[in-house]
């Protein structure tokens, strides 16, 4: 299978500071992949080298087989098949949450008004906010507003979702309303690439799990290696000072949006 999405010795400084120092990442199409790590340790700056919202130093970023420019034709396509979730929802403030879903796929995809109008009703029911199409953001909650942030990336029919800690700005009673409907994305099969300090989150729904740490990849593996065994002592480090022990991850309870049905069984 070849990747949907691929860095090659990605490389970028900020006055002489190193946010990204030779880093090598491929995500396959399906994939759920978590990056996790320190804040400050790069893992923002890649995701907005996916599309070009950062210009990488040196390296190169493929998305679908092209090479992503900066300014060019390929950027632009990019970012109409690459849907990306912002930490602080960056909804237009004087939209509904309708026309905040639909104004995109009007605009950049031409679509009729009433079919991006009903595309965008569909996609508010599927995250939940069916009776919320009328409001406007400051009329919304934080994790409402992330949903309808969710909604209006998913509105351009993107083959890829990046999400830049969707959670980070949210109150504790909100979070799980956002992780479910990632989750739900990730059980229909949506291939995303998330920057998250949850690490219930990934440990539950990742296929892959990236450690990072001062601009590189220090490891990668499944979440059971990563959280369970971790190979690296800067992971166990890192993990440890989240309160992540391996008896708390195989004795606690996860949250109700992420329990399986093995988890209601037991």
């Amino acid at each position: 299978m070849k990747p949907i999405l691929s860095f090659r010795d990605i490389r970028r400084a900020f006055n002489n500071v190193t946010a990204l120092d030779g880093v090598s990442l491929e995500i396959f199409p399906g994939e759920v992949v978590c990056l996790i790590g320190p804040s400050g340790s790069g893992k923002s700056t890649l995701l907005r080298c996916a599309n070009a919202l950062e210009i990488p130093d040196s390296g190169e970023v493929f998305f679908e087989g092209k090479l992503v420019r900066a300014a060019s034709r390929a950027a632009r396509d990019v970012r109409r098949r690459m849907g990306m979730v912002f930490q602080n929802f960056e909804l237009f403030p004087h939209l509904t949450a309708l026309r905040n879903v639909a104004v995109g796929p009007m605009t950049v995809l031409r679509a009729p008004r009433d079919k991006a109008y009903e595309l965008a009703s569909t996609l508010l029911s599927k995250v939940g906010l069916a009776d919320h199409v009328a409001k406007y953001p400051s009329q919304l909650s934080g994790g409402q507003q992330q949903r309808v942030a969710i909604a209006r990336a998913l509105a351009m029919q993107p083959a890829l979702m990046l999400f830049d800690e969707p959670t980070s700005s949210l109150d504790p009673e909100t979070i799980g309303e956002v992780l479910s409907v990632m989750k739900q994305l990730a059980d229909e099969g949506m291939t995303m690439l998330v920057v998250t300090h949850e690490m219930t989150f990934a440990r539950r729904v990742a296929h892959r799990v990236i450690v990072f740490e001062r601009g590189r990849i220090i490891e990668t593996g499944s979440p059971h290696q990563i959280f369970d065994a971790p190979q690296v002592a800067r992971t166990r480090d890192f993990l440890s000072h989240l309160g992540w022990h391996d008896e708390a991850a195989a004795t606690s309870r996860p949250p109700s949006f992420l329990l399986t049905e093995r988890d209601v069984r037991t």
